[in-house]
């Protein structure tokens, strides 16, 4: 029998956020729920057996990592080590693609299929995106449908959620200017 996974809850801008490893990295990181207990029980249900534990040093510098990036800290989690056994081999391609994006940049589904060398399999992409076991980690919020639609988000709070997420990299939804770029001027208009 394998041995159980081991998980701590830890604080972020979005609220009480969980994560897991093994003895081979990440094996999964879950975003808030309603509350502390809320949030470890969503992932205690996909982790099956699991203990809380004091996380060793890797696992508390993704921790850190994530948490100043939920600040609004440009931080590239690109070096966090995932145990993504188990993962399905298409699933693991579209994850490194989307750890690619860079914090306040998107890509659309489309985007994430052509890069892949497989430009109809957006609707693959955002199922694989659907059970990312890593959020956060493998940035499935930087993802948009097309059009710069906002998509769905399996996380509490669903695309509210990814909408605060996108909101906090300060990235650009479609052709709207964010809350923090000033609006563009206008030109003077000239009397005759």
């Amino acid at each position: 029998m394998p041995p159980a996974s081991r998980y701590a809850l830890f604080d972020t801008a979005l609220g009480c956020c969980a994560i897991a490893w093994s003895a081979r990295g990440i094996t999964a990181l879950q975003l808030p729920e309603a509350d502390r207990d809320a949030t470890a029980a969503r992932l205690r249900r996909h982790l099956g057996q699991a203990i809380e534990a004091a996380p060793p040093p890797a696992v508390r510098g993704a921790i850190e990592a994530v948490v100043a990036l939920l600040l609004g800290e440009p931080v590239d989690l690109a070096d966090v080590v995932l145990d993504d056994s188990g993962i399905a081999e298409f699933h693991r391609r579209v994850y490194a693609v989307t750890r690619t994006i860079a914090p306040g940049t998107t890509l659309t589904y489309g985007d994430v299929a052509r890069r892949l060398g497989d430009p109809g399999a957006a609707r693959a992409v955002g199922q694989a995106l659907g059970h990312n076991p890593f959020a956060i980690i493998v940035p499935c919020h930087r993802v948009l449908g097309a059009d710069g639609r906002i998509g769905g988000f399996s996380a509490g709070g669903g695309s509210a959620t990814k909408r605060r997420m996108l909101a906090i990299e300060r990235a650009r939804l479609g052709q709207e200017p964010d809350l923090f770029e000033a609006a563009p001027r206008q030109p003077a208009l000239r009397r005759a």
